[in-house]
This record gives C-alpha cells, structure tokens and sequence, in this order.
C-alpha cells in the first residue's frame, strides 16, 4: 500500500526519481507538496489547486484540533472528504507550531502542555495523543510527534531534544494502529553533526514506510542547512522517501535533491502570493510595482497555471493587488505553486534525461536548464 519504486537515478549525484504509493494515488517524484494547514491551501479551492498539477497536500495537526477538532472531520468521512480532495494527504504532527508557542507549554518526557491560543484552556499533547488525532483526520501520512529545537538551542538543550524525538517516536509507534495510514519518523539534531548522525541510525532502526529530516529553516545559515542535508541523507534508507521539512525554494530544493531528498513542503508560495509577490523565472516580483501598471503580458508567458494561461495580465495583476482585491492573492497563489510544481517536474526529467548534474540550476538565468520549464 505505501511502497517507493526508484525509477531513475542520476550518474553523478544522488539524485533519484520515484513513485511514492499511497491509499489515494500516487506521488511523483521529486515533488513539492503545497500546504493546508486549515484543510484549506490558502485562497485556493481543490479544483483549482488540482489545475496546479499538484500531487500531495500537507494539512496540520495542532491547528486542525484547535479548529475545528479532529472529531468534526472524523465524523465528515475523513479529511479527503471534509476538503474535497481526493489526491495522497500528509499531517504534520503538530510538534513545530507546540514548541513555537515556547512562552505558553511545560515541555517534559511525557510530552507537551500548553495553553490553548484560542480559548485558553489547557492542552496535554503527548505522542499517543498527537497520533490519535492524526489516525482520526485520516490523511495517507502522519508525522511522528518530536522536538525541534530552534537553531539557538544549545547542545545539551539538542541531546535532550533528540532523546525525547526517539523515546516519543516509539511511542507513536505504538499508538498507530491505522493500516491505511503510513507513520513517518523525523530525524532531528540541530546543527551538530554527531547528533545529527545519531538521530538518523536511531530513526532508520524503526523500518518506518518513510522518513524526514526536521528542524531545518529554523534560523540557521542556508550554507548550513546545505551541511545538514548532505551529511544526513546519505545515512537514511535508500528504498524510503525522504522528506525535507519546511524547504521551498529553488535553490535548496535542488540541492537537496542532489543529496537524495525526494519530497517538499513550504508555506513560502502562498505566502508570498498573500503579499503580492510573484515567483517568476527564480525571482520574487512584487506586483504592487509601478512598473507593472501598463504591462499587459502574461505574468510568465511560459507558465500553464490557470493565472498566466487565463489571460491575466500583469496590469491587471497590479490593479488587484493595488486595489485590495482577493482575487489578486489568489491569481499570484495558483501561479507561485505552479511555479514550484514545474520546477520539481523539470528536475524529474533532467534526472531521466541524465542532466541533472550538467546544467540543472535554473534559478541561474545562464543554466540550460532554464529554458527547459
């Protein structure tokens, strides 16, 4: 129900494609995976978001039990069917939004308390609980409950996150007893190589249908991101999907894929379209430019997405963004995932093709690759 075939590699780096099988269809990769958190991806309704040629949704856990409970969307059939899609879903457990709130919850080998942001009452989130919630939302993948400290924390601080993230991987083990659900372990260790090395053979030993590297893009360096991604990976089981937490960018994904990372997520897209900022050929276009106000192109007349292919001009853009519109945030949305998912698919082919290594760099505007998608 949830094997990974590798069915290219690249002769150079360790850059491979795959296809991830899962209850609802299979993920295509190297994929970016574009995030709901609300069971909703921002502005973007599920046939829309399906025009984007996306695969793979990523709800969340802590925020889907704030609102509007696990038990609503159990009792609608699930969280396909409280959504309306119909494609592979992943849930992220929760554990970055609980230790983001670090004013607010008691942290301790038993797990999490902390103060609900909404009504103020108190919740007990433990790694059975954060399981029970996720096998009740349904999604194709749960995210193991773990600890990620900020890139701030010192070591001691790290040692005793990872041993928390391994104890309470075990112990979602245990609580998942959901046969269409896959269980997915987070490797953590901050920017310390040892640790580091250790939290990837400890999370590898539990034989899971995949695993993730967490605790990246949380202030750190992106050179050292790049470190981590590149030490790690090498260790993590071939015949697994790799999932790289919170990365969305062009020139991390790339990298990342270079190392063997096979799956994406990101807010940056919609965020960035909720801001007027258009992802056009690797760069960052702010709409609200008075430069955008009498050209009537297309947005990226290389782009497929419903804003570039609709006849939605960058003029027009501009006045919606200008004018407050909420259409506008939705054009600029569906473009930047789009953007994102195209750029994914062309390292796919350049992988097949075996040119990955040669030339692909599209961000760069001299790459041959550029001109490929």
């Amino acid at each position: 129900m949830f094997g990974f075939e590798i069915s290219a590699h690249c002769a150079n780096t360790a850059a491979r494609c795959g296809c991830f099988h899962t209850p609802h269809g299979p993920v295509h990769t190297p994929r970016f995976m574009p995030v709901g958190t609300l069971a909703t991806v921002k502005g973007i309704s599920t046939d829309q978001l399906a025009r984007t040629g996306a695969q793979m949704v990523l709800s969340n856990t802590y925020h889907l039990h704030l609102q509007p409970g696990e038990e609503i969307v159990a009792a609608a059939g699930g969280l396909h069917r409280f959504m309306g899609w119909d494609g592979p879903m992943l849930t992220d457990s929760g554990g970055f939004q609980v230790f983001s709130l670090g004013d607010l919850n008691k942290i301790d080998d038993r797990g999490v308390v902390f103060r609900n942001p909404r009504d103020g009452r108190i919740i007990d989130m433990t790694p059975e609980h954060a399981t029970q919630i996720q096998m009740a939302l349904g999604a194709d993948v749960a995210m193991a409950f773990d600890q990620c400290p900020p890139y701030t924390a010192t070591e001691n601080d790290v040692i005793d996150a990872c041993r928390r993230t391994h104890a309470w991987l075990a112990r979602c083990v245990e609580a998942h007893s959901r046969d269409n659900q896959a269980l997915f372990g987070i490797v953590q260790g901050g920017c310390f190589p040892h640790l580091r090395r250790e939290s990837a053979r400890a999370v590898a030993d539990f034989d899971l249908p995949g695993i993730a590297v967490g605790g990246v893009s949380v202030g750190e360096p992106v050179e050292e991101m790049h470190r981590i991604v590149r030490d790690v990976t090498p260790l993590l089981p071939t015949h697994k999907p790799r999932y790289l937490m919170g990365i969305g960018t062009l020139r991390e994904m790339a990298v990342a894929v270079a190392s063997g990372i096979d799956l994406f997520d990101c807010v940056l897209p919609t965020r960035l379209g909720r801001h007027g900022t258009a992802l056009v050929g690797g760069e960052r276009w702010n709409l609200r430019n008075a430069r955008f106000r009498h050209d009537h192109t297309p947005l990226d007349p290389s782009c497929p997405c419903p804003t570039c292919s609709g006849g939605h001009t960058r003029a027009y853009l501009n006045h919606l963004i200008r004018s407050e519109e909420l259409l506008g945030l939705t054009l600029l949305s569906l473009h930047n995932i789009t953007h994102l998912l195209r750029f994914t698919t062309a390292i796919s082919k350049a992988i097949r093709d075996g040119c990955f290594s040669e030339d692909f760099a599209p961000w760069e505007p001299d790459s041959p690759a550029h001109h490929t998608w």
